[in-house]
């Protein structure tokens, strides 16, 4: 069965990790309680990995990452791309998501420097 994923590349200050594990948590039980199929948010352990001599584009380097930063790649699975885009949409009118407290609360990353992206799977095992 074909799946839709939505997939997040960002820098995170390594001293905000604790800090964007408490607003990631949340996030992902919410996306979870509405429908997403799987959640995760992982951090950088191998981002510079010895590729044989090949010259690519390593994460760090796409994001731009600074010093003290680290890489965290995240996704979500879906059933589908309308799944996708009823559970967003589901994901935004809940409470938690407008809760006056966070209304002013500074994210714990750089979103100017964040790749985000959905993405049709090809191969599925």
């Amino acid at each position: 069965m074909s799946k839709y994923v939505d997939g997040y590349v960002l820098p995170v200050s390594i001293k905000k990790l604790s800090e964007y594990k408490k607003m990631a948590l949340p996030m992902a039980k919410l996306m979870k309680k509405y429908g997403a199929l799987d959640y995760m948010e992982c951090v950088g352990d191998d981002l510079n990995p010895n590729m044989m001599g090949m010259k690519i584009l390593k994460f760090p380097q796409m994001v731009k990452i600074k010093k003290g930063e680290t890489v965290v790649f995240s996704f979500a699975v879906f059933k589908s791309k309308a799944h996708r885009d009823k559970v967003n949409a589901l994901v935004m009118k809940d409470p938690a998501m407008n809760d006056p407290k966070y209304a002013n609360m500074p994210m714990p990353f750089d979103m100017k420097r964040m790749a985000y992206g959905g993405f049709k799977t090809i191969v599925n095992l």
